[in-house]
């Protein structure tokens, strides 16, 4: 195996012998694979996947599909039933919350329990006990025996211990769904430092988050991979393919294009651009124009056919800046008679994150509406404008049936408007909100800022 390579598979799979009655266990043990008293069940089946050093791979999939087990076998807790799996470096896994710990040991125990498993000395491990202990902030819990511990404990202290124990290949499934918001972002932000120099295995249903912080992603469904790919168009397919599920028609269907960059037709310039005050933190941001051909997938009985930026007097903006107050629109045409429409509408940044959306359930609950087949009907949201970084951003918009947990997906059209942000004042964040007063004061006298 090449250097390069973290991990290789090749016909990787896991069948489980499953036995009708307890008697049959002690006639296959007799049989010696002569007769079969077992069915099989195939939990991982004919995986094939080749991970680079430094790579960040996500790991999504329905409940059941095999991500748990795939995961074990990396971390050889399991022996595969057949094909090759081989693995390069040390692994740090977070499988499930406190496994390998003993649960009559102390927290202080089980961190020199734990971390010798990983690899580590004794000698090294009172070296980094103390920056354990800190990281895992459950005070004087460490010298309590871990069986007294909360969920959100164990999630501390077992990943305390992985964060420090020089890892090459870190593995998190669903850790992060445990514990409390300040646990969860020291947690992100020691990933997020990892992700530079080792390999990283992320399991989540939260597709968002894979999006984000991963390169790849593998799809599995029912043992098997559905599909390898970059993370933002293999989370998009698995969503909408989540959406078929609750479709009980044949018309739910998935099509169009990704673009790799803002639709080409050329936007209209505003002619007054170069009167606007000048400053090279200007929040200029450059409108593209309504992609229907970009990827969508929906039951189809209603369409969106248009979008637009609008200004407070109803004009379509081709260019904008942020802080101003704009009206976000979007033109639907319905195939049948609709209950209840529901539209809405996300903000994504180039790594397919959610930055901000809403829809229109909420406003119409109490009133419910009906649009006949053949008619044309349109959402608009009015809202002031973030401040936004520099780089490209991407809207998707939504026409569905139903209630906010119970509906019918007819139209999810992705990255059906790009917009280019050209200049900011943004440094760090994701978004920034426009401000009404920002003010110094010393010893009680606000102190006059440029604009005073």
């Amino acid at each position: 195996m090449s250097s390069e390579i973290a991990i290789q598979a090749a016909g990787l799979g896991k069948a489980y012998a499953i036995f009708k009655k307890p008697q049959d266990r002690l006639k296959q043990m007799l049989a010696r694979g002569r007769r079969r008293y077992y069915d099989e069940y195939w939990a991982l089946r004919g995986i094939d996947l080749t991970v680079h050093k430094g790579e960040t791979i996500g790991i999504i999939g329905r409940n059941g599909s095999g991500k748990s087990t795939f995961l074990q076998l990396v971390c050889g807790t399991l022996t595969p039933t057949c094909g090759t799996l081989a693995v390069n470096g040390r692994i740090a896994a977070l499988l499930e919350l406190g496994a390998g710990f003993n649960p009559e040991f102390t927290g202080r125990e089980n961190v020199y329990l734990a971390a010798s498993v990983l690899g580590l000395s004794n000698e090294q491990i009172d070296q980094r006990y103390d920056a354990i202990a800190a990281f895992a902030d459950i005070g004087d819990f460490i010298n309590q025996p871990v069986k007294l511990y909360s969920s959100g404990m164990y999630a501390r202290l077992a990943f305390a211990v992985a964060a420090h124990v020089d890892a090459d290949i870190l593995i998190v499934d669903e850790i992060l769904a445990v514990g409390d918001a300040a646990f969860t972002q020291k947690c992100m932000r020691f990933i997020h430092k990892f992700r530079e120099t080792g390999t990283l295995f992320f399991v989540s249903h939260d597709t968002a988050q894979v999006v984000s912080l991963c390169d790849r992603a593998v799809w599995l469904d029912r043992g098997q991979v559905q599909e390898i790919g970059p993370a933002k168009d293999v989370c998009y397919r698995y969503i909408a393919d989540l959406h078929s599920e609750r479709d009980t028609s044949n018309a739910f269907r998935i099509g169009g294009n990704r673009a790799t960059a803002p639709v080409a037709t050329a936007p209209v310039r505003d002619p007054r651009s170069e009167l606007l005050k000048s400053s090279q933190h200007r929040n200029e941001i450059e409108i593209f124009d309504f992609n229907d051909e970009s990827p969508w997938f929906g039951a189809q009985g209603a369409r969106i056919v248009g979008i637009n930026l609008l200004n407070t007097q109803g004009e379509v903006l081709p260019s904008l800046e942020g802080g101003e107050e704009v009206v976000l629109r979007v033109t639907c045409q319905t195939q049948k008679e609709i209950n209840g429409p529901i539209v809405g509408f996300y903000v994504k940044d180039k790594l397919g994150q959610n930055l901000f959306g809403d829809n229109t359930y909420l406003t119409y609950r109490g009133l419910p509406v009906t649009v006949p087949a053949g008619q044309s009907f349109a959402a608009s949201f009015r809202f002031q404008l973030p401040y936004l970084p520099t780089g490209d951003f991407a809207v998707t918009v939504a026409v569905a049936e139903g209630t906010q947990d119970d509906h019918v997906q007819h139209h999810w059209l992705d990255d059906a408007m790009f917009f280019r942000v050209h200049s900011s004042h943004l440094i760090r964040g994701l978004i920034g909100l426009p401000m009404h007063d920002i003010a110094l004061e010393v010893d009680g006298v606000r102190m006059p800022g440029w604009e005073e």
